[in-house]
């Protein structure tokens, strides 16, 4: 299977190292209007996980720097876009119109039409469509996801998500939110879209927050509601350029347990009856894991179960509908995606 990265940036970066050691994968072409990442050096890149990006060799690669030339190449089979965010919807569209598998980094687009045409028209192109939301292959939330769908620990009454970090001082483009929705739209959908996949959709929605752009700020306080069951917290966003540490948590309480986890220093464990027990992990590398499962999709020409295409239009949604929220400053507002 022949793949082409577009963008290579921090993602793009952390993508086509994982691309590596993936059996029956060819990376066959990369796209950038940066002659250096070109070259195959991505030693400059940065993010907010991990270290600097690292130095390829591109030689055998096709590299171009034109989207076009690799939507018009045949031989390619599937493109990973690692664009910023405005570029994700048309840039799909042409991809699927063009016969290719597509792999999108999250968020799907900007706005919820978008997102849901991007859906339809992958069925339409008889396409695999996915979104690298790369949280639902992370094994700390895989342990929290498993050890919620026996049901053994009852009903969830009450979660709580946060992800935090800087403001990006690396990408201009992720502080426009023209192009990626602001800080809290492009950091926070991982966790809106956790709490789709654990719980469904909300009831009802309300949030608290704060933009201040210029200064690097963008944080929410959101609130999921589900009647007669619970409440879903989900906080975080940029907190200031450059010194502000990454982090993300999730505390889960449900009738006969509470699991939590950090990333900063805290597994994931099970409290239940006196006890703290750590939960067993899946030692795989997330991001290589989501490459992995699209690949198999593909070759398979197997939907997406494990990420479908619909609950990352529904993920874009919700979060449009938090900002929302948040500028009503706490009002409670319907949910109907």
């Amino acid at each position: 299977m022949r793949i082409a990265v577009l963008g290579l940036g921090f993602m793009g970066s952390t993508h086509i190292q994982a691309l590596q050691s993936i059996p029956g994968v060819t990376l066959a072409a990369v796209f950038s209007r940066d002659q250096k990442k070109l070259s195959g050096d991505l030693s400059a890149v940065q993010g907010n996980i991990g270290g600097p990006g690292g130095v390829y060799d591109f030689s055998k690669l096709r590299c171009c720097s034109e989207i076009e030339e690799i939507i018009d190449d045949a031989s390619i089979d599937a493109v990973d876009i690692c664009l910023p965010t405005d570029l994700h919807a048309a840039v799909a569209k042409e991809a699927l119109e063009a016969g290719k598998d597509v792999l999108l980094e999250k968020p799907m687009a900007l706005d919820a039409a978008s997102a849901r045409r991007l859906v339809a028209q992958a069925a339409a192109h008889g396409r695999i469509l996915m979104t690298a939301h790369v949280l639902r292959f992370m094994p700390p939330y895989r342990a929290l996801i498993d050890n919620l769908a026996d049901g053994r620990l009852g009903s969830v009454r009450h979660a709580t998500f946060r992800r935090r970090c800087a403001a990006p001082a690396w990408s201009g483009w992720l502080a426009d939110p023209k192009h990626s929705g602001g800080g809290a739209f492009d950091l926070l959908i991982h966790d809106v879209d956790m709490a789709l996949r654990l719980f469904g959709p909300p009831a009802f929605v309300s949030a608290f927050g704060y933009e201040d752009l210029p200064r690097g700020i963008d944080v929410i306080s959101g609130q999921l509601h589900y009647p007669g069951q619970g409440t879903a917290i989900i906080a975080g966003g940029w907190h200031h350029p450059k010194s502000y540490p990454f982090s993300m948590e999730y505390t889960v309480v449900a009738d006969r347990g509470t699991l939590e986890y950090s990333s900063q220093g805290r597994e994931p464990t099970l409290y239940a009856d006196g006890a703290a027990s750590p939960l067993p992990l899946d030692t795989a590398d997330g991001y290589r894991a989501e490459l992995a499962y699209f690949v198999e999709c593909c070759q398979k020409r197997a939907r997406p179960t494990l990420c479908p295409p619909e609950d990352s239009a529904a993920a874009v949604a919700l979060m449009q509908l938090l900002l929302d929220a948040r500028n009503r400053n706490g009002e409670r507002i319907p949910c109907n995606l």
